[in-house]
């Protein structure tokens, strides 16, 4: 499994091409090869990127999905809906093609943020207005989904 590590501000030229950060370039650099995949996010008005490595193991957890029931269909579909195999090419640039500009709102500034195995590709205001929102909720968030009950002794 790929992790990437850091956020990082670059611009996007009126293509929808952006120049990959030289640090973030080189924590790809196992998976340049094989390409990625872009698609929409779920919960976030952001893009995901995922090594194709990545994309392929979440793909075999998806295949094992039964079709006959429509909510799986459904969410298939959806899921999937605008997914796009991109590369970055030998100049650094990653292109962002035109309809997943829209979705995302990826103007001129944008923001390339780790998320363990992928990267997030945020429009810069939209980033820093989902950290701000997030920001309160945050210690809440963190002892949900990290905190252990006192059965294990409080150790965490």
């Amino acid at each position: 499994m790929n992790s990437f590590i850091g956020t990082y501000e670059c611009k996007a030229d009126a293509k929808g091409r952006l120049m990959v950060p030289a640090a973030l370039k080189k924590q790809m650099s196992a998976a340049l090869q094989d390409g990625f995949v872009l698609k929409r996010a779920v919960f976030q008005p952001c893009l995901e990127l995922y090594p194709m490595s990545e994309w392929n193991a979440l793909m075999a957890k998806i295949n094992k999905l039964n079709r006959f029931k429509k909510k799986n269909n459904d969410f298939i579909r959806r899921f999937t809906a605008g997914v796009k195999v991109v590369e970055v090419d030998s100049a650094g640039r990653l292109l962002i093609p035109k309809d997943l500009v829209g979705f995302s709102g990826i103007t001129k500034e944008v923001v390339l943020a780790s998320a363990v195995n992928i990267i997030e590709i945020w429009d810069k205001d939209k980033y820093e207005q989902a950290i701000d929102d997030a920001a309160s909720d945050f210690a809440d968030l963190a002892e949900e989904v990290m905190g252990q009950d006192d059965d294990d002794n409080g150790i965490s």
